[in-house]
């Protein structure tokens, strides 16, 4: 069935989802609390765990963000032990960023912080209910554009 052959997604339904959007955004954004960097900060060191040593110009991309947002972001990770600024030998005005171990270490702490409070709230959930939701998201994730990252496709890590 096509598209448009389906009905309209229901102001209740787009409610749902905008709750559910709201409450995991929150979950994200506390897991980062009481840490010694922002999320901007965060944001880099995830891409940086992500993509490996990495240019700065390359970083700016991955986040949507300017190169001279990821310069600032990574002079306070540089000075704050989290992120090893280099060049590259070949050409070198070229600016390259590597996650040091604190950097690693705090990708990780945020990362089980969010799972360890995903699964309390998943905990709480019928188990039906938890595979009717999983399912659910798992077809919005593929529709949405949002499946496994694809060469030159933007996504934000959050």
């Amino acid at each position: 069935m096509e598209s448009q052959d389906r009905p309209q997604t229901t102001e209740q339904e787009l409610a749902a989802f905008e709750g559910a959007t709201q409450d995991l955004v929150g979950l994200a954004l506390r897991s980062v609390e009481r840490l010694e960097v922002s999320l901007p900060q965060f944001r880099l060191l995830l891409t940086l765990q992500r993509q490996g040593r990495s240019t700065s110009s390359d970083c700016a991309k991955a986040l949507g963000v300017g190169n001279s947002s990821v310069t600032r972001l990574a002079d306070r990770l540089n000075a704050s032990g989290h992120v090893v600024r280099g060049a590259d030998p070949t050409h070198r005005s070229i600016v390259t960023l590597e996650l040091t171990e604190s950097g690693h270490r705090i990708v990780q702490e945020v990362t089980e912080r969010r799972r360890r409070d995903l699964k309390e709230a998943l905990d709480r959930l019928a188990p039906n209910e938890r595979a009717a939701c999983a399912a659910a998201l798992t077809s919005l994730h593929a529709v949405a554009g949002m499946g496994l990252p694809q060469a030159g496709a933007l996504h934000l890590p959050l």
